[in-house]
């Protein structure tokens, strides 16, 4: 029975490897069409050249590490930081751009030579499920950048204007965030583009709570927060492609952004004069921008850290807070998103997750529902703020409230559902009466 129920896992980690692997390449054809490297060019290209981030390698590197003991991850520390002393070194001496992560990218791959040659059985298989997570956390990254590339080559209008004017159902909130980062100064920009650009660390740090007795129990948990990011990331810019969508800095900023297109904005408007309320149109916008607003990714991605951290200790939990905070600050403060977008990001990321722990515990109709609702919530919110966007600015104490109570349903309904999941513990026995002694 137990070889019977491996068999049919094996057949469908196969299938997906094979699948995973032809997305890469048909990725990677397509970024040549456009005269640019793909994800697997440049994944293969930092195994020698300078890395686009060396935190995220490392990050990756501790997300296989779980799976080592500790002797074997102080080796493996060691190595990495000795090979990007000597990359650093040698860049250094020819004066070549600076950038650690090389020894990561190394101790990883190495890591997957030692287990197909030198382990067998439960320790192969799970030292390469680790290595699979690591290089999935990091090719996500590139394959990303090629996804963005073609929404902005493939999708010649932008639908700015549409989410733009259902953005005043929230009161704006890009413009108003804006004046707020802008008011902070150097600083508060700053801590926030970090924690921006380092969100794909945060998950890891998160991640490595949840695995952290992957080494001991020599398996990993059924459900863990790379799961859900990594999806996301997957299914995410598929959305971009139906609704493409710049952003607030792009489409209503100037040349004191410096974002490089400001030939293509309306008008300078952003972030001190709300745009105005008129009937909106799709927009030409330039090859290069990415089209990468709706749903807000990092917005989703935020939520689902937070969502996460909810079962670590008190300094995880407030770490969770904090990003997430600070991320949807960034968001809208750099003008890279409008409010809706923020709205759809968290709804998709509670639906996401919703689906995977369902997947994970086997499916039943308290997760069907669930997932339902939530992939209609967001359906109805892409819909309206396509095809409602007027009245949604000429009644904003109506459709702002809605939005906002839409968004709520699908958190309460994921917090209620997830309550029922866990397990509850069962009562001790009561003690049996004993007989008296006469």
């Amino acid at each position: 029975m137990f070889v019977a129920w491996r068999q049919p896992r094996a057949m469908l980690w196969t299938a997906a490897s094979v699948v995973a692997l032809g997305f890469l390449v048909a990725l990677e054809i397509t970024a040549r069409h456009y005269g640019v490297a793909g994800p697997i060019t440049n994944q293969a290209q930092e195994v020698i050249f300078a890395p686009k981030s060396g935190p995220l390698l490392y990050a990756g590197m501790a997300l296989m590490m779980v799976a080592l003991t500790w002797r074997q991850r102080f080796i493996a520390l060691g190595v990495a930081a000795g090979i990007d002393i000597v990359f650093f070194l040698v860049r250094w001496a020819v004066d070549a751009k600076m950038m650690f992560g090389n020894g990561a990218l190394w101790v990883i791959l190495g890591c997957a030579v030692i287990a197909v040659t030198r382990r067998t059985g439960q320790e192969r298989v799970l030292l390469l499920k680790g290595v699979g997570l690591s290089l999935l956390l990091v090719a996500g990254r590139k394959t990303g950048d090629t996804w963005l590339l073609i929404t902005s080559k493939t999708r010649p209008t932008v639908l700015d204007q549409y989410v733009a004017t259902a953005d005043h159902a929230l009161g704006n909130p890009s413009w108003l965030a804006g004046r707020v980062v802008s008011s902070t100064g150097s600083v508060g920009a700053h801590v926030l583009d970090y924690v921006y650009i380092q969100l794909a660390v945060a998950a890891v740090i998160v991640a490595l709570y949840q695995l952290r007795n992957v080494a001991s129990e020599r398996r990993f948990p059924a459900h863990h927060l790379v799961r859900t990011f990594l999806v996301i990331g997957l299914v995410g810019p598929a959305i971009y492609m139906i609704f493409p969508v710049v952003g607030p800095i792009f489409t209503y900023g100037t040349g004191a952004f410096g974002t490089g297109g400001e030939h293509w904005a309306l008008a300078n408007l952003w972030p001190h004069t709300p745009p105005p309320i008129a009937t909106p149109h799709a927009i030409p916008f330039d090859e290069i921008t990415p089209r990468n607003c709706m749903p807000s990714l990092h917005t989703a991605w935020a939520t689902t850290i937070f969502i996460h951290s909810r079962k670590g200790p008190r300094l995880l939990r407030y770490a969770g807070v904090f990003w997430l905070i600070a991320t949807l600050s960034a968001t809208l403060g750099f003008g890279y998103h409008y409010g809706v977008d923020l709205i759809a990001g968290v709804v998709f990321a509670f639906t996401i997750d919703a689906a995977l722990r369902s997947l994970a515990r086997g499916w039943d109709r308290a997760g069907i529902q669930l997932v339902a609702y939530g992939t209609t919530v967001f359906a109805l919110l892409l819909v309206s703020y396509r095809y409602l966007p007027m009245q949604m600015a000429t009644y904003p104490w109506v459709f702002g409230p809605l939005l906002i109570l839409a968004m709520i349903s699908v958190i309460h309904g994921f917090v209620r559902t997830t309550k029922l999941w866990e397990p509850k513990a069962a009562p001790s026995p009561k003690p049996e009466p004993q007989p008296e002694m006469v």
